[in-house]
């Protein structure tokens, strides 16, 4: 088959599937409403299955027009993409630019960057997805991510750059701490109430401790309240509900203003690693190689200062 008639009726596909309705699609494209859904049905005609479940009400994709959706989107994006750069002919950062963050360090340090940048770069379309989960950067169409952790199974497909390292410090509010005021050693731990940062698969991760001979020892305290976000941690340590061991990027304004004071300092000890992440191929487009730039030199800034 020709790739022409691979071709024939993506564009209506990814339309009326990112519309959620044959009508809004056609408004979309100009086109009738009739002529999308008979455009759909030639098309799932084509492949032998059903890409979409209709009835009176509602339209939503199958299981297998998910899959197709998502290969269709890529395609169409990076087709897109090539004839921006192509047809310009410009070595300003242009077209669609998608980014995946942390959550909690993606809206306190990254955004704001990147709404920066986009002001300075009016070609640019930002979209920023915000997930602690692993995204396949390949497989997602994602020009680049920033990951909080180990970046040792990479794929030889994709990049990185470190930026820099965590400094993880415990602190709790003013508050408590005038109620538990005898707090000098390590031991003193176990007997607070402690904030705990818990997955939605019930597991909660460990806090870390520099041992005698450097090396990192985890620990799982027994929590008194457990969180699945950094900013709930933040929230309910400032609240005076206990201790946490937090990043020192995630609480600086805080620790400037006072609402949270860092206890045991002995034991601060380096947190994850931040990395930038890319696919390879992708380096050389002006929009992913001028914000690598950009992201590369502030984040690295920010992390140094908060150390």
């Amino acid at each position: 088959m020709r790739l022409t008639e691979h071709l024939k009726g993506i564009e209506v596909f990814v339309t009326t599937a990112d519309a959620g309705s044959f009508t809004a699609a056609a408004a979309q494209l100009n086109l009738s409403t009739s002529a999308v859904s008979k455009g759909v049905a030639r098309l799932e005609g084509r492949l032998g299955t059903r890409l979409f479940e209709r009835t009176t009400r509602s339209l939503s994709l199958t299981d297998a027009g998910e899959a197709f959706y998502r290969t269709c989107a890529r395609i169409l994006a990076e087709l897109e993409e090539a004839e921006t750069v192509l047809a310009a002919e410009r070595q300003e950062p242009a077209g669609r630019l998608r980014i995946d963050l942390p959550v909690t360090f993606g809206k306190q340090h990254v955004l704001p960057l990147l709404l920066n940048f986009t002001e300075r770069n009016p070609l640019l379309r930002l979209h920023a997805s915000f997930t602690d989960r692993f995204v396949d950067v390949i497989e997602e169409g994602i020009d680049l991510a920033v990951r909080i952790g180990s970046v040792d199974q990479l794929s030889n497909l994709l990049a990185h750059q470190s930026l820099g390292q965590e400094r993880l410090i415990f602190c709790a509010a003013p508050g408590y701490l005038s109620q538990h005021p005898l707090i000098q050693h390590v031991q003193a731990l176990d007997q607070l109430d402690c904030v705990m940062y818990g997955r939605a698969d019930g597991s909660v991760s460990p806090w870390m401790f520099s041992g005698a001979d450097g090396q990192i020892e985890r620990r799982t305290m027994n929590g008194r309240i457990i969180v699945g976000s950094g900013e709930a941690q933040v929230l309910a340590v400032k609240g005076g509900y206990g201790v946490s061991q937090l990043a020192t990027w995630m609480i600086r304004d805080e620790l400037q203003r006072g609402e949270l004071v860092e206890i045991l300092p002995h034991l601060a000890t380096p947190g994850l690693p931040v990395n930038l992440i890319w696919p390879r191929s992708r380096q050389l487009i002006p929009k992913v190689d001028s914000v690598l730039r950009y992201l590369s030199q502030h984040l690295t800034a920010m992390l140094l200062d908060t150390n």
